[in-house]
């Protein structure tokens, strides 16, 4: 971008304001910001579960631990996109 005059910025915004319409890039942008809160968040995520446990941790409520362990977490204040996760069930073959 430093490469850019403002005449370059203003066309390159305009192009976009004619693609998509002023109502949608809001939106977008929200989406667009949960996503990387999302991402953000289950990074951190990954990050602890590579970290060695506490002991007093695993002891004190495995059962909660590991309902917390089945949903998937959305972003701070999102509680509509969280949702439990299916575990995969055993399958016979005959």
């Amino acid at each position: 971008m430093g490469n850019l005059k403002p005449l370059e910025i203003v066309l390159i915004i305009a192009v976009i304001l004619l693609l998509f319409g002023a109502k949608k890039l809001p939106d977008m942008a929200r989406s667009l910001g949960k996503s990387a809160r999302i991402l953000k968040s289950e990074a951190k995520a990954m990050k602890k579960d590579d970290e060695p446990a506490a002991t007093t941790d695993a002891a004190a409520d495995p059962a909660a631990q590991q309902a917390a362990a089945r949903t998937i977490q959305a972003a701070p204040g999102d509680v509509t996109s969280s949702r439990p996760v299916s575990e995969a069930k055993p399958t016979t073959q005959s």
